[in-house]
């Protein structure tokens, strides 16, 4: 899952991102509103933290902006506000949740995990396809319940591939994925990668969409 987190406080913005890095989530950290408004994409972005208290815009504003283009992209609510009104505007809004500050990391994590069982990739429970399946908190990948050998980047590849089963992922994705989880990559890693996976998983699972990029289908 890929993150955009919107957050000008910078100490806790550093250590939101390393937290959440931990967990295998890829973060992208703008620091204002209209950052946030130009860099939440859909095919990039599968969820926001919102920070409420921006230094250019009012987050609240920020979150009907988002929510104006793209109404299904869910928004969790940061914020150090205090009273119930900025809560229920910002639901009211379309906010899939909120979290007043100062907050525990592990509750933040719980909420995130949540949303995710909501878009059908929660970290608790497997993502099937046919029949493999990969475990997203184990990090293992299995086909008719054995598993699968993979390497960190191969397991970081199809990991991303198959939580974003239905929409296709450019090279640049992929290397974009592999670079936020400390990976180096050079000009034909993913190529590699996918020539190997393609032998360890079942034909036709990962299919090129040529000049654009990978995709595997939904059942």
């Amino acid at each position: 899952m890929r993150i955009l987190l919107v957050e000008d406080d910078i100490p806790l913005a550093e250590g939101l991102k390393q937290s959440l890095k931990r967990e295998k989530y890829v973060v992208d950290w703008v620091k204002t509103g209209k950052l946030a408004i130009t860099a939440a994409h859909p095919e990039d972005t599968d969820m926001v933290i919102l920070d409420l208290g921006l230094p250019d815009m009012d987050g609240l504003d920020v979150l009907q902006q988002l929510k104006n283009t793209l109404c299904e992209l869910p928004v969790l609510i940061l914020t150090a506000r205090d009273g119930i009104d900025s809560k229920v505007k910002g639901l009211d809004l379309g906010a899939e949740d909120y979290l007043a500050k100062p907050f525990n990391i592990e509750e933040l994590l719980a909420r995130i995990r949540v949303i995710e069982r909501r878009l059908g990739t929660g970290l608790s429970s497997k993502i099937t396809i046919g029949s493999l399946s990969l475990d997203t908190k184990a990090q293992l990948v299995f086909i008719n319940n054995e598993e699968l050998k993979l390497s960190s980047k191969e397991y970081m590849i199809a990991r991303t591939l198959i939580e974003n089963a239905g929409r296709i992922q450019s090279k640049n994705q992929l290397e974009s994925k592999l670079y936020e989880w400390g990976e180096e990559v050079s000009s034909n890693t993913i190529e590699v990668h996918i020539h190997n996976l393609r032998k360890k998983l079942p034909d036709g699972f990962i299919q090129t969409i040529r000049g654009v990029g990978y995709i595997v289908r939904k059942p």
